[in-house]
């Protein structure tokens, strides 16, 4: 009988932010669109992406994929040379009236005396409201005030004849993201960058999975850019990729060849030939760079090993599609191996201490829309997976480990901190039935296919313990690390900070911001002891919470703010309440939160104030 081979995991993958950036232009924006125009009976709109993908709407927010759009039925028209506002406008008329004329160059223009004067419909303070580099534009066939323009950053519609115009982006897939530069921790969220406009992140704090990118300054994609110059220079070479740890620098040729430096880029070894299209990305591990990876596209090998710092490549594609890989990421400690191609995003468990045969990959993103995965990253746990998927952004889930592979993160921040005696962790992987260690029962409050929640008993003493797990592979023995205590802010999955309004009980974001004076509560965990003494794995009383024993501190843009009180969370179990007065502010915006329990400092999350 042969063998089954392992069905693909359908992973429980989340949008994160939407398809759009805010330009600070008339509407959120997106890529470059090269061509708009409306179907003969004026009701459905057609605009083809620079990648050569066109997409239709009918109520002008949705947009769906096709291979038949209608053909175009508008078409240039004639005015002399002289009567143009702009050199090579492009002009278009109604077909409900042809004297309305509209002509596209750096801005739209309009004009209804033939072409005699233009007013012109886009400027705004010398720049066009809609973006600069202008490709394409459309008239209704039913009404001539309605206008669709195309340009470097999207659709744009006007339904009075250009007096006032709306973004049609949001749910059009042309976002180009190209990298994901860091996940979300310490009050940031998720950054990536976008070809043609740079560094964006996704601010932790605002609500809903359709807000816009937020482009910010990150000097990590100019310093980049640099150093791949510098490197080509150095090397003779085209440079399409470079990746340092320490004094280890890896750098790869659009040729496929691989330099690898071992004191910071100064000297070279001998190139090494692993790839026949350009090295598009590289994963080095942190704390043992000896041990890398390479994503490259053309055909042939796609993605690259090395256990021995670049003496030796070898191809762990075994039945990875010949397509072009465009970023890969690894977990050390699980083996887990993930790649972004063409077809989508793949994973493997694979021997990243030794030279072994190739493992056979599982495609993890068939429950995604079929497009490119441009970029792939894990969290610094090594708990999260995020992929970018050409046009339609960013997706997160759990990451898939093997079931002898369980991971144990901190269940606030997802971080590998140490516990603490009375702190909830998350075991990631697989259920788990049963953990002890030792005599001590460690109370499973939840599991699932993708792991559990257990809390560390307040009897607990460090400076660690091991810790045994039941789990659907076996015993499991883990080296959990406690102290007295181990703050940490809980945050959800994209960043944001679980804070509260004491008075309204309200979660605290960018839309609903502390103001002066007000009391705000922090969920934590890992405060550590409580007086009087509390049951492990009973959740506390609504009444008279027991206190934290240790001494708890707080600090707005490091500077502090009165603790009124930090007890147990009533009706809770592991989860604690930290309550704090804010002063009179005076600054408004976005600011830097964190506690101390015993001088231990937590995750640092963002605050939105108002005085």
């Amino acid at each position: 009988m042969g063998q089954t081979a392992p069905e693909p995991p359908r992973l429980d993958w989340r949008k994160v932010g939407s398809m759009s950036v805010d330009l600070m232009l008339a509407a959120p924006a997106t890529g470059p669109v090269d061509e708009v125009w409306f179907g003969p009976e004026g009701r459905t709109l057609y605009a083809r992406t620079r990648s050569g993908k066109t997409f239709a709407t009918a109520d002008f927010e949705n947009w769906t994929g096709t291979t038949s759009p209608a053909a175009r039925s508008d078409s240039s028209i004639a005015v002399t040379a002289e009567r143009l506002p702009a050199a090579e406008a492009v002009l278009r008329a109604s077909a409900a009236d042809s004297h309305h004329i509209y002509a596209l160059g750096r801005n739209l223009y309009a004009s209804e005396d033939g072409g005699r004067t233009w007013t012109n419909l886009t400027a705004y303070r010398g720049e066009p409201v809609i973006g600069p580099g202008q490709h394409d534009l459309a008239v209704s066939p039913l009404d001539p005030n309605q206008l669709v323009v195309a340009n470097e950053y999207g659709v744009w519609r006007s339904l009075d004849g250009g007096l006032s115009w709306s973004g049609l982006n949001r749910f059009l897939p042309n976002l180009r993201v190209q990298r994901i530069l860091a996940t979300p921790a310490d009050g940031h969220g998720a950054e990536v960058e976008i070809d043609g406009i740079g560094a964006a992140e996704l601010p932790p704090g605002i609500p809903g999975t359709a807000s816009p990118w937020q482009v910010i300054a990150d000097p990590q994609v100019e310093r980049e850019a640099q150093l791949r110059r510098a490197y080509s220079a150095q090397l003779g070479a085209e440079i399409t990729a470079a990746a340092s740890r320490g004094d280890v620098v890896y750098a790869g040729s659009v040729d496929g060849r691989i330099w690898v430096s071992l004191d910071r880029g100064r000297s070279w070894n001998p190139p090494q030939s692993g790839a026949s299209g350009p090295i598009e990305s590289f994963f080095v591990d942190s704390q043992s760079p000896r041990v890398a990876l390479a994503a490259a596209g053309g055909s042939g090998a796609h993605v690259l090993r090395t256990i021995n710092t670049g003496a030796f490549w070898d191809s762990l594609d075994a039945n990875l599609p010949d397509v072009p890989a465009h970023g890969v990421a690894a977990d050390l400690v699980s083996g887990a191996v993930y790649v972004a191609t063409d077809r989508g995003a793949y994973w493997a468990h694979e021997d990243l201490d030794s030279a072994g045969p190739a493992s056979s990959w599982l495609l993890i993103s068939g429950n995604l829309p079929a497009a490119r995965a441009t970029a792939i990253a894990l969290d610094p746990a090594g708990s999260r997976l995020y992929i970018a998927l050409e046009g339609y952004g960013v997706y997160a889930s759990t990451a898939p480990l093997r079931g002898a592979a369980l991971r144990i993160v901190n269940a606030a921040d997802f971080s590998t901190r140490p516990a603490a005696p009375g702190s909830l962790v998350s075991v990631l992987g697989g259920p788990v039935y049963q953990a002890r260690a030792g005599e001590v029962e460690f109370p499973v409050l939840a599991s699932s296919e993708s792991g559990a929640q257990i809390q560390v008993p307040f009897s607990v003493n460090g400076p660690s313990v091991a810790l045994a797990l039941d789990a659907a592979s076996g015993r499991i023995s883990f080296g959990l690390a406690v102290q007295p205590a181990s703050p940490a802010i809980f945050v959800d999955r994209d960043g944001a900070p679980m804070l509260l309004d004491a008075d309204t009980g309200m979660m605290l974001d960018a839309s609903n911001t502390a103001r002066s004076n007000a009391r705000i509560q922090v969920l934590a965990t890992g405060l550590g002891r409580v007086r009087p003494d509390w049951p492990t794995g009973m959740a506390a009383p609504l009444e008279n919470p027991p206190v934290v024993v240790a001494a708890v501190k707080a600090y707005v843009d490091r500077v502090p703010v009165e603790v009124t009180r930090a007890t147990l969370a009533p009706g809770y179990i592991g989860l604690y309440i930290i309550e704090l007065q804010l002063p009179e502010l005076v600054n408004a915006g976005p600011a830097d939160l964190y506690v101390t329990a015993n001088g231990q400092e937590s995750n640092h999350v963002r605050i939105y104030l108002e005085p």
